[in-house]
């Protein structure tokens, strides 16, 4: 294992986040996680993650987080907000980790966004592209913000997601043409695999279930994480 000081994550209180927070802890790999309530901290507490109190919207919570004591080695962020959401927290709240985590010197900064950001937009149909527009839109300014951060970085653009148990298909591909659905579990696996993956330095990636991509797409190529 790669990792010897703490990996820092937000976003740990649900979906792809609670799963990055299992799986490292399964590893025995150090979690600081930023949590905006006491209740979500103190549940993060009792999977054995280390919970500090903050909103990534303030930039004073962020850096205190992060420029501590502590060597910070890798940050992953699965932030996101609602496409109802008035203050998303998609680009600012990334852009204030990104922030910190430059002044920070980590190692490496892992984005989880979404399929249909940036370049991968013409994976989606058009119904779903509206809907997911405005939430979409942020996204892609949190990428391009990072790739011109100069951080070490992998962006990982999950389908459509699924809450149930992990199925070890997932995928990753660097065809943004490529669209699916993918287990929330399975996500989380293949971040943690880039993680340790100097080979997935400074990419963006598509992640898919080999068994439930979309009919009639391009073939493509499977990126080896091995």
């Amino acid at each position: 294992m790669l990792i010897s000081s703490s990996i820092f994550l937000a976003g740990a209180s649900r979906g792809v986040g609670q799963e990055i927070a299992k799986y490292l802890i399964a590893q025995q790999i150090q979690v600081k996680a930023l949590l905006r309530t006491e209740a979500a901290a103190m549940a993060a507490k009792a999977m054995g993650v280390y919970p500090i109190l903050g909103d990534a919207l303030n930039v004073t919570d962020i850096e205190q987080a992060i420029l501590g004591n502590e060597p910070i080695q890798a940050v992953i962020s699965t932030l996101g907000g609602l496409p109802t959401d008035n203050i998303k927290p998609d680009y600012i709240g990334n852009k204030n980790l990104i922030d910190a985590a430059v002044k920070a010197g980590v190692k490496k900064f892992i984005l989880v966004t979404s399929i249909g950001s940036g370049d991968s937009v013409v994976a989606l149909p058009p119904q779903a592209l509206e809907a997911l527009k405005p939430v979409l839109i942020e996204k892609e300014k949190a990428e391009q913000y990072l790739i011109s951060s100069g951080l070490n970085y992998t962006i990982i653009r999950p389908g459509g997601l699924k809450s149930e148990p992990a199925t070890n298909n997932g995928i990753i591909t660097e065809n943004p043409q490529i669209v699916g659905t993918i287990h929330r579990a399975d996500v989380a696996k293949l971040v943690c695999r880039c993680l340790n993956s100097d080979h997935t330095n400074n990419k963006i990636f598509s992640a898919i279930d080999r068994n439930m991509i979309y009919p009639g797409l391009p073939e493509f190529v499977e990126f080896n994480l091995d």
